[in-house]
């Protein structure tokens, strides 16, 4: 079968190459920057964006949040089903 990502440039445009489920805490930060999550049950979400800033935001059900994220954080956090769009 081809893979049409090998030999790809790694960039924050176009596809990812995964989504993996997140596990919120607020101790750790993700291996790598997640260009962007998925949402499944809105709520609130607090998170560390990509320069360093602790942000909250409410979304709603199904949502896409493309922003840089480095760790999702559990305090503040009521939004479930989060995956993070890795590269």
């Amino acid at each position: 079968m081809s893979n049409p990502f090998a030999g790809r440039f790694l960039g924050a445009s176009g596809p990812a190459f995964d989504l993996v489920p997140v596990v919120s805490s607020d101790a750790v930060e993700f291996e790598s920057v997640a260009v962007a999550l998925y949402i499944e049950t809105g709520g609130d979400l607090s998170f560390v964006s990509a320069l360093g800033r602790a942000r909250t935001v409410k979304v709603g059900d199904l949502s896409i949040l493309p922003v840089g994220v480095k760790q999702v954080m559990a305090t503040g956090t009521t939004a479930s089903g989060i995956h993070a769009f890795v590269v």
